[in-house]
C-alpha cells in the first residue's frame, strides 16, 4: 500500500511540474512566436514611418495575409501591437514556417504519448468496471457503474 501512495505522490508531484512548465507569460507566447518566424526565415519591417503605420494599420492583426510584388507572392505577418513591424517572407519562408509547426506538434503529440504510458504500475481495473452500467433499481449515491 505504501508503494502505491508513494507512487501516487511522484505523478502528482510530476503532473504539478508539468502543469507549472506549460504555464507561459504571453510576452513569452508572443517571443516565441516571433522566434519561430525569424527561424523559418520572416525578415522583420518596423513601421517607422507614418506611410509604414498607416499600411501597417490597414491589415489584420497576428494574421497571415499575401501581397503580391511582380511575380513573386510574400507572406506578411503584421505585429502593430506587439513591435510595431511586419514579418515579411517568401513562400519558401511560409513553407518553412508551417513545417516547423507541424514538427513541434508532432513532437508534442509524441512527448504526451510517452507521458501517458511511461507507469508500468498503472492498474486500469483499480478505477473500476469498464464495460456498459448496469441497469440499477432505486436510490443511487454514486454515479452508476462504479
Amino acid at each position: 500500500m505504501q508503494s502505491s501512495s508513494r507512487t501516487a505522490a511522484v505523478l502528482g508531484t510530476l503532473l504539478a511540474v508539468s502543469a507549472l512548465g506549460a504555464c507561459e507569460t504571453q510576452q513569452q507566447a508572443i517571443a516565441q512566436h516571433e522566434d519561430r518566424l525569424a527561424a523559418a526565415g520572416f525578415v522583420i519591417k518596423p513601421a517607422n514611418t507614418r506611410e509604414r503605420q498607416a499600411m501597417l494599420a490597414r491589415l489584420p492583426a497576428h494574421r497571415f495575409v499575401t501581397r503580391q510584388n511582380g511575380d513573386t507572392i510574400h507572406y506578411v505577418y503584421p505585429y502593430p501591437l506587439v513591435c510595431n513591424c511586419l514579418y515579411v517572407g517568401t513562400q519558401q519562408a511560409y513553407d518553412q514556417y508551417k513545417a516547423n509547426q507541424l514538427a513541434q506538434h508532432i513532437a508534442n503529440e509524441q512527448l504526451m504519448t510517452a507521458q501517458a504510458y511511461s507507469d508500468a504500475a498503472w492498474s486500469w481495473p483499480a478505477w473500476g468496471p469498464w464495460g456498459p452500467p448496469t441497469p440499477v433499481v432505486g436510490f443511487v449515491y454514486a454515479p452508476v457503474g462504479w
